[in-house]
């Protein structure tokens, strides 16, 4: 993996968390497990590791974010 595709993976973990705390998890296990995602894997989203696009769009689902409005901004 390029240090590009890393920095791009470490900003979509920035905007997970950012979402996160905005919606009031102040835990990411609680979001993990109201998602049904494990918490480590969660863990290592936010930390950014590689994530599926279905998974994001479930996550995002659960946190009533649209992917215009996750990626608008910080990208």
């Amino acid at each position: 993996m390029d240090s590009l595709e890393e920095k791009k993976l470490q900003d979509l973990g920035n905007r997970l968390k950012y979402f996160r705390k905005l919606k009031g998890y102040t835990n990411y296990e609680h979001l993990a497990y109201d998602v049904g995602i494990s918490r480590s894997q969660y863990g290592k989203y936010e930390n950014g590791g590689n994530i599926k696009f279905s998974t994001l769009c479930r996550i995002l689902e659960h946190l009533n974010v649209s992917l215009k409005e996750f990626f608008e901004e910080g990208f």
